[in-house]
C-alpha cells in the first residue's frame, strides 16, 4: 500500500487544514479511548492504556507509550506493568510542549511499530489524550515506512481518529517529510 511522496512540499498550515478544515475552524477531541488507523496499528490515550484486560480483549501486543512519566499530562507505565499480560512495551518521556524534539525518537520508535506489525502484533501507540505526541509519531512512522507524505500520512490517521499535534510537532513533521523528499530523489 505504498504511495509516493507529494512533490509540493509540507508547511504546517497545510497540515492544520487537514487537521481541522476552516469549515469548522476548530479541532475535536478524539471520542474513543483508541481507534485502528491502520491495520493491527491503534492510538489510544492514558486510560485505555492502563486498562490491561481491554488491550487483551482487542489483542495489543506491542505497547509504545509516549508520555512516559510522573506528571501531569504523563502517563505511568514501564515494561513491568504490561509483564503478567505477555505486552511488549516501549516508553519515550516526551512533553507536548511545540520546543520539544520528538523526532529524535522517530527512527527508535518506527522499528519498534515496524518489527511489532512484522511479527504479526497489534501496537497501541498511545499518549495522555492519544491526541498529539502519539498521533505524531504514528503519522512519522507511516512517513518512515509506508512512503507517506506528510499530508497523506496526516490524511490516513485523521480519517479514523481526531487528532492534534501541536505546532511544533507539525514542523517537525515538515522536516522529516523534506529530508525523505531529499532521499527518495537521491535514489533516482
Amino acid at each position: 500500500m505504498a504511495t509516493t511522496q507529494d512533490n509540493t512540499g509540507c508547511t504546517v498550515a497545510e497540515l492544520n487544514n487537514i487537521l481541522h478544515p476552516p469549515s469548522t475552524g476548530y479541532f475535536q477531541l478524539p471520542t474513543e479511548d483508541h481507534n485502528e488507523v491502520w491495520p493491527r496499528l491503534y492510538i489510544g490515550n492514558g486510560s485505555f492504556a492502563l486498562d490491561r484486560p481491554s488491550l487483551q480483549s482487542v489483542g495489543i501486543t506491542h505497547v509504545l507509550n509516549v508520555a512516559q512519566g510522573e506528571s501531569l499530562g504523563k502517563v505511568n507505565t514501564d515494561a513491568q506493568f504490561y509483564k503478567s499480560v505477555g505486552i511488549k512495551f516501549k516508553g519515550i518521556k516526551a512533553d507536548d510542549v511545540s520546543t520539544f524534539n520528538l523526532s529524535r525518537f522517530w527512527e527508535e520508535t518506527g522499528k519498534f511499530i515496524h518489527k511489532a506489525l512484522n511479527d504479526n502484533g497489534k501496537v497501541l501507540v498511545h499518549c495522555y489524550m492519544g491526541f498529539s505526541r502519539a498521533a505524531s509519531t504514528t503519522i512519522a512512522y507511516l512517513m518512515l515506512y509506508h512512503n507517506m507524505s506528510a499530508q497523506e500520512a496526516t490524511r490516513t490517521v485523521k480519517q479514523k481518529r481526531n487528532i492534534g499535534p501541536n505546532e511544533g510537532f507539525l514542523q517537525q513533521l515538515c522536516e522529516l517529510d523534506k529530508k525523505l523528499m531529499g532521499k527518495r530523489k537521491h535514489k533516482m
